[in-house]
């Protein structure tokens, strides 16, 4: 690794395209299986932390603010309903990169999940109708009886890869809008590459937020 790898000196004012060239350079190459995978943290009401990975399937660099999938009901999506503030990581090991995002958590658009629905694969589309995700479950032979349901209900047969499946309602994207945002590069003898920028947002719509400037700062290893 040479410096030509680090974070550029002086820090740009906004860490946004760096995160998206990033990002689009781990999924070009795909030295790993899922590059687009992020571990995103919650709170419960006791406010005991949970994490768990999702993929980031869309990232917006400007205003600021990546999304992902998920069902309402789930763990998450319940934590996130109650305290809307997510934080997460993406690491890259082939690259020596990190970023840390932390902001803000707010539903998608309806359109905005249904469209994204639509491009899913067919059993990706069942098994969101069939999971009751992260409630108990007796068995595999029961998911599979709610896949089975899922197929009856919409009538789709064993040959019908075209077939059309609403979204289910509870099921759909958050907006993580950032208002901190972490670049890591890995260093030589552990001695690392790291700066923060932070921001302030204020709240616009039900799924919006004015972005202020960012503000940077190199930090410490």
């Amino acid at each position: 690794m040479t410096t030509n790898d680090f974070l550029p000196e002086p820090l740009p004012p906004d860490p946004m395209p760096i995160f998206r060239a990033w990002l689009d350079e781990a999924i070009e190459r795909a030295d790993q299986p899922n590059p687009n995978s992020m571990a995103v943290a919650t709170v419960d009401a006791e406010g005991r932390p949970s994490v768990r990975i999702v993929l980031v399937k869309e990232l917006v660099p400007s205003p600021g603010y990546l999304v992902f999938y998920t069902n309402y009901r789930s763990r998450k999506g319940r934590e996130l309903e109650a305290r809307p503030y997510a934080s997460g990581v993406l690491h890259w090991d082939h690259r020596h990169r990190q970023v840390r995002v932390s902001g803000p958590v707010l539903r998608s658009p309806d359109e905005e999940s249904d469209e994204y629905f639509a491009t899913r694969p067919l059993a990706s589309r069942i098994g969101a109708w069939a999971s009751q995700q992260s409630e108990p479950l007796a068995s595999r032979a029961t998911l599979a009886d709610q896949v089975n349901a899922v197929r009856e209900r919409f009538a789709i047969g064993p040959q019908a890869p075209d077939a059309q499946i609403p979204r289910p309602p509870h099921w759909g994207g958050f907006r993580l809008w950032i208002d901190r945002l972490e670049l890591w590069v890995e260093g030589p003898g552990r001695v690392h590459d790291r700066a923060v920028w932070t921001r302030d947002l204020t709240r616009y719509d039900a799924a919006s937020f004015d972005a202020g400037a960012w503000s940077a700062t190199r930090l410490n290893p």
